[in-house]
């Protein structure tokens, strides 16, 4: 996975990729140390090293000539005419092998200055994109201007500046009778003092001017401080997945060949689900980043903040837990994890804290400020989508019944399934039913536990079995639960005992199943059970459809923490199912049942994990408390509408992957954990905020603290059913990273 998603950006990645394979091997970045620390005991004096206290690079010109300095800047001024995002996929790219030099100043000067609508561009940006200049950003600083006839005189200092050392160009911030300015001067005007450096690899440095006169075109006029801070998160943000990137890639293949204790590290759950959280922090710097990058207009800066608190947290973090990971040889200065510490270090000091990005989120989102996750259709979906807006258009009139029904036969609820079921609808068409639907105000079926009996009837029932079943479960008209967990059989599914029996014309099942969603009012159940105890784990069950009036059905309802009842254990003696309800082969319901639990569509979630307490319901509760909230409150809110965010624009790159016909990858995964867990953050925020008010007992119907306690308890369930964390966590370890699966036990 990368931040960029298009077949273009992943071309791009691997060229940049490959090419920096060849041409920054890890003894050039070595050397740079090296000069780095000779520098630093040598009292600043030049060294003849690639390092910030001599010159540049010696793969600087290879940069230039590779077109990667002005990917953003366009063609009438020397670049490739593309932009942000594409430039955020090669900072990535390098930053994954802790590239020296002044590349990632360099392209934040010049986006900076092409962010302005001064003649600066003109003279400026031709240089930067074909390397004969380098640039530098002051992002932090003390320099104010005094205008006298046209021309502003700027005194003052700014440090620590990124890259400066070695620029050619200084981008800065001035305070004058305007506000804030931006000016871009020449390196020559000012005296640059090198800083010593906690990032071995890439220098600071001091900037100071004394009465510099800048020219009114050298006055970068339109540019602003909060564009400034945008084009920063999305670069250095994008600077820090590259960091992240190599930590989780360089730790998992580490856990998977270093033994202690018999077996690879990477085997114990405890270094498993570390580097789990680490690319699970991963993909949501990576997707913020990408969403920043593309985001225009008002939403730019809001998407931008989100980025500036998520990707270089994780930076830091997934630096952390590698050299947990590599234990004492990650703590050598010999091996590289330090390297990439202290470049994460270094871009979360040169942002500025987290919590002042947070309160930048905090503001506009306690304000009604959101960003939808819009998908760009082709022009040639235009077609498509008239032709289903007339089909809906019909439907829509119906009365609810029947328009239910006729939407199950036309196959709009389940289009991905073949006919008659389904529409054999291509990803881009599911987009455009699943917007059309909601625009024609047509609410479709509450099929819940049927949407995942469907798929499983559909690839292995009988056609008996599919047209008896699957009309009356697509209109929502017949509801189903799911006998598969057992008091012995949760997350270790296939541990099930429930006896089936065969006798004449059909089989008696026997024995108890617990935490069946609906088994009070199901009229059907899908059922899973052993069939032949003499097979190995996995094999021997079969896979039947009960009648839930049957004699010896029992349903005996569990009461949750909330004091509802929607989970149940039920218990089967003796009950009879016929041969013609058994789904699949006998003996293979494994396979049928893995099908249940694994299918999905194309993903068009919120993120909101229809749990009922969403972030908009969040900040909602915050309108209507009547106060300010607290400066901590404001950072906890942020977080959680962060992590909501991040989500939305995992799903998106979901669905957008699924578009262009690929896999959707570590996104799909990493939203599904997060997203059993952010319905839980949401309402523990919410009872944070009402303090005292939250003594108020578990009830919606109790005004917003009964609603609020009732939803800190129901969302606690959401980590547990459908998979808990620390399964979903295996998952993600030995699907996602490769790291190896956990011991049968008894090894």
């Amino acid at each position: 996975m990368a931040i960029g998603l298009s077949e273009e950006h992943a071309a791009l990645r691997a060229s940049v990729s490959g090419w920096a394979e060849r041409n920054i091997p890890m003894d050039v970045v070595r050397s740079v140390v090296a000069g780095s620390t000779a520098s630093r005991t040598d009292s600043g004096s030049d060294s003849d090293t690639d390092s910030d206290a001599g010159t540049r690079p010696a793969y600087w010109r290879g940069l230039a000539d590779q077109g990667l300095l002005g990917l953003h800047v366009p063609e009438e001024h020397g670049g490739s005419g593309y932009g942000l995002l594409e430039t955020a996929v090669v900072v990535e790219a390098l930053a994954e092998r802790v590239a020296p030099g002044s590349y990632v100043p360099t392209v934040l000067a010049s986006a900076a200055i092409f962010a302005s609508n001064g003649k600066a561009q003109a003279e400026l940006l031709p240089g930067l994109a074909d390397g004969t200049l380098t640039g530098a950003l002051a992002l932090t600083g003390s320099i104010s201007g005094v205008r006298e006839g046209g021309v502003l005189t700027i005194s003052g200092v700014a440090e620590p500046v990124l890259g400066g050392a070695l620029a050619d160009v200084l981008v800065l911030p001035v305070s004058t009778d305007r506000g804030q300015e931006w000016v871009a001067v020449d390196a020559a005007h000012a005296a640059i003092t090198p800083v010593k450096p906690l990032d071995l690899t890439r220098g600071v440095a001091r900037i100071e001017v004394a009465a510099v006169a800048v020219p009114a075109e050298r006055v970068l006029d339109g540019l602003t401080e909060t564009e400034v801070g945008n084009l920063a998160a999305i670069i250095l943000g994008a600077d820090a997945a590259g960091v992240a990137a190599w930590c989780v890639a360089a730790a998992a293949d580490y856990a998977k060949v270093r033994v202690q204790f018999g077996r690879p590290i990477g085997q114990f759950q405890g270094i498993k689900h570390k580097l789990s959280r680490m690319l699970v922090a991963l993909e949501q710097a990576r997707a913020t980043v990408w969403d920043a990058a593309r985001a225009t207009g008002d939403e730019r800066a809001y998407a931008a903040a989100i980025a500036g608190v998520m990707a270089p947290d994780a930076a830091v973090q997934c630096a952390k837990d590698a050299i947990q990971t590599f234990g004492g040889i990650g703590y050598t200065y010999e091996h590289d994890a330090h390297l990439y510490y202290r470049r994460a270090l270094t871009i979360r000091a040169l942002l500025g804290p987290s919590a002042e990005w947070a309160d930048r989120v905090a503001a506009p989102a306690l304000n009604g400020v959101s960003r939808e996750m819009e998908i760009e259709l082709p022009e040639d979906a235009e077609p498509m989508r008239a032709a289903i807006r007339a089909e809906l258009a019909e439907i829509a009139v119906l009365e609810a019944a029947e328009q239910k029904r006729a939407l199950a036969k036309a196959g709009f609820v389940m289009p991905h399934l073949p006919p008659p079921w389904g529409r054999d609808a291509s990803p881009l068409e599911q987009v455009l039913i699943h917007q059309e639907v909601r625009a024609a105000k047509i609410k479709p079926p509450q099929m819940v536990i049927g949407a995942w009996v469907v798929p499983s009837l559909v690839s292995y029932g009988t056609p008996e079995q599919q047209e008896r079943f699957l009309p009356p479960t697509l209109s929502g008209e017949m509801i189903w639960c799911q006998l598969f967990s057992e008091p012995g059989a949760g997350s270790d599914l296939a541990s099930l005992q429930m006896k089936a029996e065969k006798v004449e014309g059909g089989w008696k099942l026997n024995g108890q199943k617990i935490w069946t969603s609906l088994a009070h009012v199901a009229e059907w159940a899908i059922c899973i059970a052993r069939s032949d105890p003499a097979k190995p784990k996995h094999d021997g069950i079969t896979y039947f459809l009960v009648d839930m009036k049957a004699p010896g059905v029992t349903v005996r309802p569990l009461i949750e923490m909330t004091g509802e009842n929607l989970f149940n254990e039920v218990f089967l003696d003796d009950v009879f199912v016929p041969d013609e309800l058994v789904v699949g082969e006998v003996n293979e319901g494994w396979r049928v049942a893995r099908n249940t639990l694994s299918n999905e569509r194309v993903s068009l979630s919120s993120g909101s994990g229809g749990t009922g307490s969403s972030v908009p319901d969040l900040l909602a509760l915050a309108g209507r408390l009547g106060r300010e909230l607290t400066q901590a409150e404001r950072q906890e809110v942020a977080r959680v509408v962060c992590e909501g965010h991040s989500i939305n624009a995992l799903s998106l790159r979901v669905t957008l992957r699924q578009l262009a016909g690929s896999e959707p990858g570590a996104d799909a995964s990493v939203r599904k954990l997060l997203s059993t867990s952010h319905a839980q953050h949401v309402s523990e925020t919410a009872v944070s905020l009402l303090g005292a008010a939250a003594v108020t007992a578990a009830d919606w119907k109790l005004g917003d603290a009964g609603y609020w306690n009732r939803a800190v308890l129901a969302t606690r369930a959401m980590t547990i059913y459908g998979g808990t964390t620390e399964v979903q966590l295996n998952i993600i370890g030995e699907r996602m990273l490769g790291l190896p699966r956990d011991p049968e036990p008894g090894r």
